[in-house]
């Protein structure tokens, strides 16, 4: 009988022991520290979000936001220091420009986890901290960084919040130029009306123009075409292609799989296919009110040249009221004068004969409204010389339904 006690008692303080023991209240201390280590972490990777989104000009809509109180606001000061409005006043802009972002404040007994957070996660970051007196104490190894008197009377700021502070420069303005006036100028031939010095211009056209990279100009075309003369012998399984305006070696094959509206492109610094924008997409152009061109910047000392339109004798330049886009289109006024027909005196009328117009190719054609619902051959038959010609269709007859006197002219079928 003794024993059968002893036994229960040996079994009693046994499980005792194990229940109250010191390895027990260890593990659950040491959850307890990484749940409050990951609560104080969370604050500062949102306080941190939600600054980044703020200075990408973005909203961070998150619930850890609302919960920790995490405001974000750009604030900008004078010369004085007083805080005015973050915009350009003729020409003029703030003398300082900050975001801040400011959470609710940390416990005092939480000081030293959330210093080591920062130091951790935001080593370089000398003005992410909790603020003391003036300053943000960060938790690496910069010194800590002042905030003006304005801002934190503005917004607030009280000893042991989370305060995220960046200075910037706000960019200059954009410069805007007006749309000119509609042309009221006739310019005589061999010159074209040009917008110069704010005001319509009759300039003399410029037959020969340098081209860029691997091109060289066609003086029929009257555009820059590739100089095969520069083409390269490439290796084995590899073609010459055209890439902004200069000859490559690419590989025809490449194993990149690129998604929509994307194509592959090897990319010469890396040696590695990436995806770019496919240059055969035309981007959709949105309507407008009036011409406004960016600033155009280069290094000092460069020459730099705005694109332009350059039209033929035989064409007049069109711009469209809804895109401001101008273009060139034949000039049905021009069949009478000798630059654009080179038959001269020699007539081209009667069943059998009529003019057409030297469509150069199929991108140039997209932009004559007149021949909108019709085929225009582009073949060894018919010049794309961009001026007028004279069709002789002989005994075969003119088609008068694929025809469109003085833009296309198409002969019946059959042996001439």
């Amino acid at each position: 009988m003794n024993i059968f006690i002893l036994f229960l008692v040996a079994l009693f303080m046994a499980g005792y022991f194990l229940m109250d023991s010191p390895s027990q209240n260890i593990a659950a201390h040491d959850t307890d520290t990484a749940v409050a280590t990951a609560d104080l972490r969370s604050i500062a990777q949102c306080t941190a979000a939600a600054h980044n989104a703020m200075l990408n000009g973005d909203t961070f809509d998150d619930f850890c936001v609302t919960q920790n109180n995490i405001t974000s606001q750009q604030i900008c000061l004078n010369n004085r220091g007083a805080i005015t409005k973050c915009e350009i006043v003729r020409r003029t802009k703030p003398d300082a420009s900050f975001v801040i972002t400011i959470a609710d404040a940390v416990p005092d007994d939480r000081y030293n986890a959330m210093m080591e957070i920062l130091g951790d996660d935001f080593p370089d970051v000398g003005t992410f901290g909790i603020y003391q007196d003036g300053k943000i104490i960060s938790g690496g190894t910069t010194h800590p960084r002042s905030v003006p008197k304005n801002i934190v009377s503005n917004m607030k700021i009280a000893n042991g919040q989370l305060v995220y502070l960046t200075q910037y420069e706000m960019p200059d303005a954009d410069t805007e130029f007006a749309a000119p006036d509609p042309i009221d100028i006739k310019c005589p031939v061999g010159t074209v009306a040009t917008y110069r010095f704010s005001r319509w211009q009759c300039i003399g056209i410029n037959t020969k123009t340098n081209c860029a990279g691997d091109m060289i100009w066609d003086s029929e075309l009257l555009e820059c075409v590739p100089d095969e003369s520069r083409k390269p012998l490439c290796a084995e399984k590899q073609t010459a292609v055209m890439i902004d305006d200069i000859w490559e070696c690419v590989n025809p094959f490449p194993d990149k799989a690129c998604g929509g509206n994307m194509v592959a492109r090897l990319n010469y610094s890396t040696l590695e296919w990436e995806c770019v924008d496919d240059p055969t997409i035309t981007p959709e152009v949105k309507k407008c009110t009036a011409a406004v061109q960016g600033a155009v910047y280069g290094p000092l000392g460069a020459t730099l040249r705005i694109p332009t339109t350059s039209c033929t004798d035989c064409e007049k330049m069109i711009t469209n009221a809804d895109t401001c886009v101008s273009a060139c289109v034949p000039d049905p006024d021009k069949l009478s004068d000798p630059r654009c027909y080179a038959g001269g005196a020699h007539p081209c009328d009667g069943p059998n004969q009529a003019f057409y117009f030297g469509f150069p190719n199929r991108t140039y054609v997209t932009r004559v409204s007149a021949v909108a619902n019709y085929t225009v051959p582009i073949d060894a038959a018919h010049s794309q010389n961009r001026r007028f010609n004279c069709m002789d269709c002989g005994a075969r007859g003119i088609d008068a339904t694929r025809s469109l006197p003085p833009y296309i002219v198409v002969c019946n079928p059959g042996e001439q």
